[in-house]
């Protein structure tokens, strides 16, 4: 439990790492299976110029001018990059998730008005990043990532390019070294894969994310790893990479998530004729309409169709298992112990932070540190782990809309919550489906470490019950949910030549 207490939900911290020896360079990367492309030649790259020709020469002497003109200011943006800039590019988009995790407010007439894409400035601002759309915003970024640097190494070894400073010993080199060859630079293909993707998800970040793309670029050439035409290769692997994840993204559902009241209500009438039962909104002013009533439509990434992950009916309200629910829920309500408490507080990821999604990128970023992952395999860790997050995400919001079940606020007389009741219905516990989908692909890939990651994710969903505003069924049956999710996208990993 003493990481739990290390792991970092601030807006302006970072992970504290240098440029570290990786513990292998897979050099057969380049023949794993991507997940948009059908292999790593998808994206065509030209053959780069010898390293004994003049124009090859010429990006030398341009590189070593560079870097015996560097400033105090750029020294620091190089070791900030270090050489393993997925982690960097993950921690910049959970930094802008925690920015925009903003739930818009009432009007002066008690009206709301929602973001809209159209009009980022708003207000409100575009977009609110709340947990689904926190975690389809990381599975788009990592994945194109993975698929752009199965791009690199397939050509990386193809032509085995030398990095400049293994070409020149006049120039110096100050990240350590890998072996890599330098042409496609993987820099190059995560920096302007992330500036692309984030800045479709968070439109008023475009000049931030041009101008962090531009000090990356900058500092794989005054770190010796690069020579221009390594970047301009990368580059262009990043553009098509990140157009053909965004192509998926224009048409995956989520601009119909936001469903208008006229959805939302014919969603909670088909609940109470089948059922007998409807969640009801408690705020005040009352938000017309829930949370994404229709993110449970987006398209998934691995899971066949969502019934294939949607649970089995909760406790009828007034059955033998619901009044048990209820004196469990109540003794917890009148004996808040301390630890109670921190367990509530600490998994509850609100507004203002960067969601249970961004909780377990943070949780996977420590581990990718511990066992000195490559580039392409913390691209691949994210991949698998947010394609999983988003995927229970779906299943979960199907669950949530299909039985509009109430909360217990809502079920229970005077009854109060330590934690804020969110603005739509019950069953299943999302913090239960996003962590349990999270530590089984942990699990999956660091197997040392499963009893941490389960024991974690456990404590995520019964977080929520100590805070009253879930169901104990609500915490068990979405862990079961969020793991039967997983394994959909554990059995593509299991294939994708990463394991041979």
């Amino acid at each position: 439990m003493a990481f739990l207490a290390a792991c970092n939900k601030d807006l302006n911290t970072e992970l504290t790492y240098e440029s570290y020896q990786f513990a292998g360079i897979d050099e057969d990367a380049g023949n794993w299976k991507p997940i948009l492309i059908a292999n790593g030649n998808a994206i065509s790259v030209d053959a780069p110029a010898a390293t004994s020709s003049t124009e090859y020469q010429n990006e030398l002497a341009e590189v070593k001018s560079k870097i015996a003109s560097m400033t105090s200011d750029q020294k620091k943006k190089v070791d900030y990059w270090t050489n393993n800039s997925v982690l960097r590019w993950n921690e910049i988009a959970l930094g802008l998730i925690a920015k925009y995790n903003l739930i818009p407010g009432p009007n002066v007439d008690e009206s709301y008005t929602l973001p809209d894409p159209a009009n980022p400035a708003g207000p409100p601002p575009f977009p609110f990043a709340h947990p689904p759309y926190a975690s389809r915003a990381l599975a788009y970024l990592s994945v194109a990532q993975f698929d752009g640097l199965i791009a690199a190494w397939h050509y990386k070894f193809e032509f085995n390019r030398p990095a400049p400073y293994l070409v020149d010993s006049g120039i110096p080199n100050t990240y350590v070294s890998n072996g890599l060859p330098s042409y496609p630079s993987e820099g190059a293909v995560l920096a302007t894969t992330a500036r692309k993707i984030l800045t479709a998800m968070f439109p008023l970040e475009a000049d931030y994310l041009q101008k962090l793309e531009k000090e990356h670029l900058e500092s794989l050439i005054l770190a010796g790893e690069n020579v221009p035409s390594d970047l301009e290769a990368g580059i262009k692997i990043g553009e098509e990479i990140a157009s053909i994840a965004l192509s998926r993204a224009a048409n995956d559902g989520m601009k119909n998530a936001q469903a208008p009241k006229a959805v939302s209500d014919s969603l909670r009438a088909a609940a109470f004729e089948r059922f007998g039962w409807q969640w009801e909104n408690l705020e005040s002013p009352v938000r017309p309409v829930g949370l994404t009533p229709l993110f449970g439509k987006v398209k998934m990434w691995h899971v066949p169709n969502v019934e294939a992950t949607r649970p089995g009916i909760p406790p009828a309200p007034g059955s033998e298992a619901f009044e048990k629910d209820i004196k469990i829920l109540e003794d917890y309500a009148d004996k808040v112990t301390h630890e109670r408490r921190r367990i509530a507080n600490f998994w509850q990821d609100g507004l203002g932070t960067y969601t249970p999604p961004g909780h377990w990128n943070d949780i996977a970023g420590e581990y990718i540190l511990k066992y000195k992952m490559n580039v392409i395999r913390t691209a691949r860790t994210f991949a698998y782990l947010n394609m999983a997050i988003m995927d229970g995400g779906i299943s979960c919001w199907d669950a949530k809309y299909y039985y509009y079940y109430p909360r217990p606020i809502q079920m229970i007389k005077d009854f109060e919550t330590i934690a804020g009741t969110p603005n739509f219905p019950s069953y299943t516990s999302g913090h239960s489906v996003f962590s349990a989908a999270a530590a089984s692909v942990l699990t999956y890939i660091f197997p040392q470490e499963g009893e941490i990651f389960n024991g974690w994710a456990e404590e995520a969903a019964i977080s929520r019950v100590y805070g009253g505003i879930h169901w104990t069924f609500d915490a068990t049956v979405g862990t079961t949910q969020g793991r039967n999710v997983a394994e959909y996208t554990i059995n593509v990993a299991k294939i994708d030549g990463a394991d041979n």
